[in-house]
């Protein structure tokens, strides 16, 4: 089937991610599907959709038609059963057995001809392919946020992944307006990889009292760099982000310069997670 003949996607998680993917395939006219366990999680990814068409709106970008019309793209659904599409993009948590597990139960509703794609930040493609009834058909779709704003996506091929597959992808990820790149089945792929460093150096200063939150934050960003370490860490999500931090940790057989940082296993612990729970590294109480 050609590429421009896919119009129906999933997202299953209604996360930061998942919901700033979903927005990005109903700005392309695409059929968009977002699945959540949870009523509240969708409610709120539905109204921060909203919030960022609206400012798009409010600065002349966008026509009210042309919000309304792109909000009618995505269904909103508590029913895994209703998750059927032509492509699906995993967006939960970085567990490898519940990803499996939930590309267990979408493979035995969407069946071979589906895509099932994750986008996860540092689990093996092929590691999530393994036992799966349709590991051809796996591969890594890997957004980076904020989804609608970033323009790089990293598709990633499993040892198993059919190649035809990978091009599909790449042309779908265009056709959506971002830049695909294809990354080998590495942990941390590409960005994450370089990324891990500017988190895990930064949080070393911290714990070392070389410097405070806000000076490292503020010479990163002297230097060129768009947000400082811990605002990024904030925004992603500092669960998230330790999640990741620990996964490399392990893939790459404890290797110190990965360590992750307790301060940050600190603030997991305490639910400090970012702007998402207005506070982490910052308050956002405002």
């Amino acid at each position: 089937m050609p590429t421009q003949h896919i119009q129906t996607i999933a997202i299953t998680g209604a996360g930061t991610m998942g919901a700033g993917i979903a927005l990005v395939c109903a700005q392309a006219n695409r059929q968009v599907i977002l699945f959540d366990l949870q009523d509240s999680v969708l409610d709120k990814a539905k109204i921060n959709n909203q919030k960022i068409l609206q400012k798009q709106v409010d600065a002349g970008k966008l026509a009210v038609e042309q919000m309304h019309s792109i909000l009618d793209q995505i269904v909103y659904t508590t029913d895994v059963n209703q998750v059927k599409a032509e492509l699906i993009i995993e967006a939960i948590v970085e567990k490898l057995p519940i990803k499996q597990g939930l590309f267990k139960q979408l493979m035995e509703i969407n069946g071979a001809d589906c895509i099932y794609a994750t986008n996860t930040s540092s689990i093996p493609i092929t590691q999530i392919a393994a036992g799966l009834a349709f590991p051809e058909q796996v591969i890594g779709i890997h957004f980076f946020n904020p989804a609608h704003i970033m323009k790089l996506v990293e598709v990633i091929k499993g040892a198993k992944t059919n190649a035809a597959i990978v091009e599909r992808v790449l042309s779908l990820v265009q056709a959506i307006g971002k830049t695909g790149v294809v990354a080998a089945d590495a942990p941390g792929f590409i960005v994450n990889r370089i990324a891990r460093l500017y988190y895990v150096e930064s949080l070393k200063l911290l714990e070392e009292g070389v410097a405070d939150i806000e000076t490292i934050d503020r010479i990163m960003e002297s230097s060129g760099f768009k947000m400082g370490p811990f605002k990024l860490m904030d925004l992603i999500g500092v669960d998230t982000n330790y999640s990741v931090t620990e996964s490399q940790y392990q893939l790459f057989n404890f290797e110190p310069r990965f360590r992750p940082s307790r301060i940050q296993k600190q603030k997991v612990d305490a639910g400090l997670h970012g702007r998402k729970t207005k506070a982490g590294f910052y308050n956002y109480d405002q």
